[in-house]
């Protein structure tokens, strides 16, 4: 079997659309980059289609959770790094870590954290994770240091900073 990626990577060009007057990405449309990495990512390279699952089985995740830092604007028309990865996970949640840097990944644009719980469509109520899905989990599972989302936005910021100069 060959070993599944714990960080997964892509690539975007920011749009015209997605951008305020300044030609930064405006801060909403942040979120949608990083879910667009996330569920073509998962399809990819761990075969989790979330809304196939939803059609089939009824049972997908929704977002439980998000907490942003924008630290550097991301310009109209760049293209960017975006990198994911499972950095906690439970029986029924799941958190993910995702950042956007440069195309070199010389500068960090920005991180979220985002939590989703799966959950069932037909009954509306939490669901456990089939145990399939908790051996994925278990493979790509890659944990992070900091407890707090502030104190792992700042080790990322001294990361990248010391990669930089």
């Amino acid at each position: 079997m060959n070993e599944l990626p714990k960080q997964l990577s892509s690539k975007a060009k920011i749009r015209f659309q997605d951008c305020d007057p300044f030609n930064h990405l405006n801060n909403g449309s942040y979120f949608n980059y990083f879910m667009n990495h996330r569920e073509d990512e998962l399809i990819k390279n761990y075969n989790i289609d979330v809304y196939s699952m939803a059609n089939k089985l009824g049972k997908s995740w929704v977002s439980s959770s998000n907490q942003i830092s924008y630290l550097k604007p991301a310009l109209l028309m760049e293209t960017v790094v975006i990198e994911s990865q499972l950095i906690r996970y439970t029986n029924s949640e799941l958190h993910v870590e995702m950042c956007m840097y440069n195309h070199k990944k010389t500068h960090l644009k920005a991180v979220i954290w985002c939590g989703f719980v799966h959950f069932n469509l037909l009954s509306q109520k939490r669901e456990f994770h089939s145990e399939d899905l908790m051996t994925l989990f278990k493979n790509i599972y890659n944990p992070v240091t900091a407890t707090t989302f502030e104190e792992r936005t700042n080790q990322l910021k001294t990361y990248n900073s010391r990669i930089t100069t």
